[in-house]
């Protein structure tokens, strides 16, 4: 399904099936919706699910002027909750999908009903940017965007961290929708490295101080063999300052954990 966002976007909202209410996947920055399909089926005995691709990821568009403002990201989440029949509307968020829910509830209170949110990006109350390069934009720049064919983009992330940690079934469905076909037969990265990097850079962080505004239950997840890092850092910070917030923690698992085991994400 393509619905309409704002800055003339068009999201691509990905129809992953299954029985029951709808339920809104919100994906990690510069993946996409359909890399997390092997999560989807362990939620579609109880839910219908749908997952979205952020502005400038996956399939869908990037932003007319270039700007990837969290709040961009917030208008995403409510646009498919618009197209989706309304509010109020479960949602499962990932990094920066789990800071995209918590600013669309904050930018219209009653649109998400209740959340699960794995290490969202929510910074500290008071947090300031550092000065310089950002730590995350810098690599993602350089991210390599171009590879002969899908099999070897899949050979080279499954040999090497961070990718190389995916569940293989997750690693094989982010591949597959992961890049677009070029005139010449091979394939480049649809979330391009620079639209990746803006996204690290963009102002609009969502932070804990705002979080107690967000008066819905919420669990938030944490994978603690990264603990000592930012986000997994924050992740205890962000369930306190949550009025209904509730902490879950994972001892096998680091920042991917939806993509990592999605079997026991989803229980």
């Amino acid at each position: 399904m393509q619905i309409a966002s704002t800055n003339d976007v068009t999201l691509a909202l990905h129809d992953l099936g299954g029985d029951g209410p709808p339920l809104l996947i919100c994906h990690a920055t510069g993946f996409h919706g359909r890399a997390y399909r092997p999560f989807a089926d362990q939620l579609a005995s109880a839910h219908h699910v749908w997952a979205v691709d952020f502005r400038g990821h996956g399939a869908s568009s990037a932003p007319a002027d270039g700007v990837f403002a969290w709040s961009g990201m917030a208008d995403d989440v409510l646009a498919c909750v618009d197209a989706l029949g309304g509010a109020p509307m479960r949602a499962v968020g990932h990094s920066m999908g789990g800071a995209a829910i918590l600013l669309a509830q904050l930018a219209r209170p009653g649109a998400i009903a209740a959340a699960y949110l794995y290490e969202p990006i929510v910074m500290p109350a008071g947090w300031v940017r550092p000065a310089g390069d950002n730590h995350m934009a810098g690599p993602a720049r350089r991210r390599r965007e171009i590879f002969p064919t899908r099999a070897d983009a899949l050979w080279r992330y499954a040999a090497r961290p961070p990718l190389g940690r995916l569940r293989a079934d997750c690693l094989a469905a982010y591949v597959e929708w992961g890049f677009e076909d070029l005139d010449d037969a091979t394939v480049r990265l649809a979330c391009r490295a620079e639209h990746e990097a803006r996204t690290f850079e963009a102002a609009g962080l969502m932070t804990c101080d705002l979080a107690g505004a967000v008066e819905i239950p919420v669990v938030v997840g944490l994978g603690v063999v990264d603990q000592s890092q930012a986000p997994a850092g924050f992740a205890a910070d962000v369930a306190a300052a949550l009025p209904y917030g509730q902490l879950r923690t994972y001892a096998h698992l680091g920042h991917f954990g939806p993509l990592e085991d999605p079997d026991t994400i989803a229980v």
